[in-house]
């Protein structure tokens, strides 16, 4: 299949971006409909199917229409499995974690958008990934004016593999993207298109006065994280807001190991017991879950299911050696907490401060970061104010 076989799909894709109001520059439309983004899922895509599996999906023998239709779906494509696996050296389904993908073109083009990218702006990206919204910016700005960082070699390969494809020749560095890269410092922005449980000050440090950071926040939650968008000050702070929901996956070096073991036996042994004010349940929700973080920063909320059948519900703090197991009580909800952090109390005080003030969207979060620590506040309230140290 040749490029030119879907352009009327890349029109299609500005077209329903337009309408959906993510899309409103006519520079990015432009870029939305040069830029193909099959090129940017070789060497093919792992699709959900039933029980949690993954379908491979090859550009090997794929029939061109099938292929242009995947390529132009209006959600993220999977495109590596734990790390190393890609759909072109498996011919059946399995199971597998996702570790990079091409984000949904609608996060993609909308976090592009809340850049205000400029004219002769010098761009940092963190996580190339599939080299996707690399290419977009490129076609914006010009090659030259960016630069994006990836820590997997075998994704990086494939993304300037891609690039080149496509005609752009950026500057793309394989290492730790948490760190940045000063060839080009200090940068006009800085866009991470994976998730960090906050905004590294290395970071700040590379991006000029005036300057805008944008990156997703929160903790190794399934849901709550959000948007952050900062800009940088003369005095080497950083000031903004959260703008809105965002999801993608973990940096790898800030991803927390996955809770296991036997949960029951973890948490054999509480130090207290009472009913809860609030129910855990509320934790499914993306604005209590963002609360829940920003209260136990280093915690993670845990489901699973018992020998008996019946769902059980944790939150579990490895870093503090605490935990807080729920049991369903009538109506109500009782919590068992232990280890040296009363979990609960903590996330129970900041989602009844958010349920008293109206319960405000993610929004109206604040943040402000510094070289010490990071703020995060909503109105004047106490108990809906957090500072989280830096280590």
């Amino acid at each position: 299949m040749s490029t030119s076989d879907t352009a009327s799909h890349r029109r299609a894709l500005a077209e329903r971006l337009e309408r959906a109001g993510v899309l409103t520059s006519p520079k990015l439309r432009a870029a939305v409909e040069a830029v193909p983004r099959e090129l940017f899922l070789n060497p093919g895509v792992f699709l959900p199917i039933d029980g949690g599996r993954w379908k491979p999906v090859s550009t090997v023998g794929t029939v061109s229409t099938e292929w242009a239709e995947i390529a132009y779906r209006d959600e993220s494509l999977v495109t590596q499995l734990d790390n190393a696996l890609t759909a072109v050296e498996v011919d059946e389904p399995l199971a597998g974690s996702p570790t990079s993908s091409s984000t949904t073109p609608v996060t993609v083009v909308g976090m592009i958008e809340s850049l205000d990218l400029e004219d002769g702006h010098e761009v940092l990206e963190i996580g190339t990934g599939t080299g996707y919204s690399t290419a977009l910016m490129c076609h914006l700005l010009g090659e030259d004016n960016v630069t994006t960082i990836e820590v997997d070699p075998g994704v990086a390969a494939r993304a300037d593999a891609a690039l080149d494809t496509a005609g752009f020749s950026t500057w793309t560095v394989t290492g730790d993207g948490l760190l940045g890269h000063p060839r080009r410092a200090p940068y006009d922005r800085v866009i991470a298109t994976c998730a960090v449980r906050r905004i590294p000050y290395a970071w700040v440090r590379q991006t000029k006065p005036g300057g805008i950071i944008l990156a997703t926040v929160g903790g190794a939650w399934q849901r709550g994280t959000g948007l952050a968008k900062v800009t940088v000050n003369e005095d080497g702070t950083a000031e903004g807001r959260i703008i809105g929901r965002s999801s993608f996956m973990q940096a790898r070096s800030q991803a927390a190991a996955p809770i296991a073991g036997d949960l029951s036996a973890r948490t054999a042994y509480p130090v207290s017991e009472r009913e809860t004010k609030v129910p855990p349940t509320l934790l499914d929700e993306w604005m209590p879950a963002f609360l829940a973080q920003l209260a136990a920063p280093t915690a993670q909320h845990v489901r699973a299911t018992g020998a008996d059948g019946v769902q059980q519900v944790y939150v579990f703090d490895a870093e503090r050696e605490s935990f807080a197991a729920f049991t369903k009580n009538g109506t109500g909800w009782t919590v068992r907490q232990g280890g040296p952090a009363a979990l609960w109390d903590d996330i129970e005080t900041a989602l009844t401060a958010w349920q008293d003030s109206d319960r405000p969207d993610i929004s109206a979060l604040r943040i402000h970061i510094t070289d010490r620590s990071h703020t995060y506040w909503i109105g004047g309230q106490p108990a809906l104010r957090w500072e989280h140290r830096l280590t």
